[in-house]
């Protein structure tokens, strides 16, 4: 049971994955808009961490049936303990991060980023099926 869930709870994750790779090609500036939110209030900073621990626990209660164990368990640790430490730190941290981001990453440059999307999504996939 605990491997159909966390398998599912993958699966629902990689097609977001998947879809925000769509918004970055599709709507570069929208995408740029949400990365400038991140950890601008209290809601959407810890909602935004709290819900990253949902495929991070997917990912390691799935990981000893999937095709690259290690690599999704250790991603799935990896995913709760920078988690945690998000939410440890001043909020304002995380929004300045954010912040400073979405200067760098300009239209272009998410357009050129969004097929990293699409494989590490398509990779989430053939891992878990």
């Amino acid at each position: 049971m605990q491997i159909t869930v966390g398998k599912l709870i993958v699966i629902v994750f990689a097609v977001f994955i998947i879809a925000v790779g769509f918004l970055m090609l599709l709507r570069p500036e929208k995408a740029r808009e949400i990365l400038r939110k991140a950890g601008s209030t209290p809601l959407i900073n810890y909602g935004e961490l709290t819900l990253r621990l949902i495929p991070a626990i997917g990912l390691i209660l799935c990981a000893h049936a999937s095709k690259f164990p290690q690599f999704l368990a250790l991603l799935g640790w990896f995913m709760i303990g920078t988690s945690l430490l998000l939410m440890l730190l001043p909020r304002k941290f995380h929004h300045a991060y954010a912040l400073q981001s979405a200067g760098i990453l300009n239209p272009f440059r998410i357009r050129a980023l969004a097929p990293l999307s699409f494989i590490f999504g398509g990779f989430l996939l053939y891992a878990v099926l």
